[in-house]
């Protein structure tokens, strides 16, 4: 290079060096005139310009936190370890670990399970037994899974989350709820199992009036692949609220799947418009089996048990085959969907509490032969679902375990469609990066491995399959430090003596 040409490219670059700081003075100045007029935020007028950092540290803490100053067990919704977890299990990598665990084992509330003298040997362990859920349906389901995919709408997530989980869950040969955001061509795509979920909108079986359609129930249930169907009261995110879709996540084809208009927010009404009380709750649930011939039952948080009680009693009153085919417990303490945080912070029993509690209030009204329960609500670790099991719950769902699978990074921007994983977000550019083909690997090998270690505690505790769990397996420690048999906190329950319930039946399940 000429000494020429050298000056002319460094009098270019001073330049363009003089030209960006009188760029970034500009930029300074129209700022500072900006915060010391503004009248909304006390910070940026007192300290213009300088206040402006503090939303952009606010905004990184979040993050500064996760990977930096949080200890493997501090962080909620889910903390370091159960991510980790979770991340060896979808990736299929080894899951042990070494110098013993970093689980305190002393608060109140924790889980201790059982083990035996004589662990169950490998040649004598079993396969999950199958459970039939509506018998007497014209169409039952059989199924040996235990760990299965929970509601998430598409328009909530993305088209490569939803065709992920939908072939990861037919290679794992486990189910996967729609959500209340209807049937996709993505969820039939990957040939999985379906459970259809008809939240309070109806959205994919609602008439022109919002109302449930006969018609489109039909349509649905043509599919073989959808084997129940689930109507949603309520769930943990927002019991007593209905679901939130941002107009930015309403686009055409979501708006066509859900019979909604095109970029408007769709908030669904707080409860089913149709059903005021437990009477109708069963006229819904046996128009939809009449109509579609498969099982179907409802999801709900449960606060007090009263109204159960009284469903229980309407369902001897007309006949056990009015009885729902399953109830999904959901825990109260929120999930993936976007909501107030004075409902997921304060409103709804958590699972721990609800799950045994249904159950025992089944076998008091001798449906639990009856009718199976689902249990969904942060359970993603082997452990929760082991306890789950315990409790007396038949299957399990979860969903965020499956966006853990799918690469979600607790980035906590669910409900902005601005999601760096690509889960939740209907942004191209960072769809981009979750790819199908892979993540559906992940799921399949998240659930698998779920499978596999819901075995290694049970074969611990002497059972021969998971299924085998019983309450007497798991201890729960107590605020003095000493730990007590789940069986003892929540002790069999005798049958009553309802009109209609035969000795069969009291004997319970």
């Amino acid at each position: 290079m000429t000494t020429s040409t050298f000056m002319l490219v460094a009098n270019g670059i001073a330049a363009l060096f003089v030209l960006a700081l009188i760029a970034a003075v500009i930029t300074v100045a129209v700022l500072y005139v900006i915060d010391v007029r503004q009248t909304r935020h006390a910070v940026r007028r007192n300290y213009p310009v300088i206040g402006r950092l503090r939303y952009v540290f606010e905004n990184l803490g979040e993050f500064f936190r996760q990977y930096f100053f949080a200890m493997d067990r501090e962080e909620m919704p889910f903390n370091r370890a159960e991510r980790a977890w979770v991340y060896r299990a979808a990736k299929g990598v080894d899951s042990t670990v070494a110098f013993g665990s970093s689980k305190d084992l002393r608060p109140a509330g924790t889980v201790i399970f059982v083990n035996t003298a004589y662990p169950t040997l490998d040649e004598d362990a079993a396969q999950p037994r199958e459970v039939t859920i509506g018998a007497d349906c014209a169409v039952p389901y059989r199924t040996r899974a235990i760990f299965n995919i929970s509601g998430m709408s598409y328009g909530a997530v993305s088209r490569p989350a939803v065709l992920a989980l939908s072939n990861g869950a037919r290679m794992a040969g486990v189910w996967m709820n729609t959500g209340e955001g209807g049937l996709s061509p993505f969820h039939l795509e990957g040939g999985a199992d379906i459970v259809f979920q008809i939240g309070t909108a109806k959205y994919g079986v609602r008439d022109e009036q919002g109302g449930l359609s006969d018609a489109k129930l039909r349509e649905v249930a043509a599919h073989e692949t959808v084997r129940m169907f689930e109507l949603k009261l309520s769930q943990g995110a927002k019991p007593g609220k209905g679901g939130i879709l941002p107009a930015a996540k309403v686009t055409a084809e979501i708006a066509a799947i859900r019979g909604i208009p095109v970029g408007e927010a769709s908030i669904s009404p707080n409860r089913h418009p149709e059903i005021n009380n437990e009477r109708d709750l069963l006229d819904m649930i046996n128009r939809i089996r009449d109509v579609t011939g498969k099982p179907v039952g409802f999801k709900a948080v449960i606060g007090s048990l009263g109204w159960l009680e009284k469903l229980f009693l309407e369902i001897h009153a007309r006949g056990l085959e009015s009885a729902p085919d399953f109830i999904t417990v959901d825990g109260g303490d929120g999930g993936t969907g976007a909501a107030p945080m004075s409902l997921i912070d304060n409103v709804g029993l958590v699972l721990r509490e609800s799950l045994p509690q249904t159950v025992d209030l089944l076998k008091r009204y001798g449906l639990r032969d009856r009718t199976k329960i689902i249990a969904s609500g942060k359970l993603i670790t082997p452990s929760e679902v082991a306890w789950a099991i315990c409790a007396g719950a038949d299957f399990v769902t979860s969903a965020r375990g499956f966006m853990f699978a799918l690469g979600c990074i607790q980035a906590l921007q669910c409900n902005k469609n601005t999601c760096p994983t690509g889960v939740t977000t209907h942004d191209k550019r960072l769809q981009r990066g979750l790819d199908p083909a892979d993540k559906a690997e992940r799921v399949r090998r998240y659930a698998e491995n779920m499978h596999h270690e819901l075995g290694v505690i049970a074969h611990s505790c002497g059972a021969a399959e998971p299924r085998r769990l019983k309450r007497m397996h798991c201890r729960i420690v107590q605020a003095n430090g000493t730990s007590v048999p789940l069986n003892e906190l929540y002790p069999d329950v005798q049958a009553l003596t309802v009109p209609g319930l035969d000795e069969q039946q009291r004997a319970g399940g």
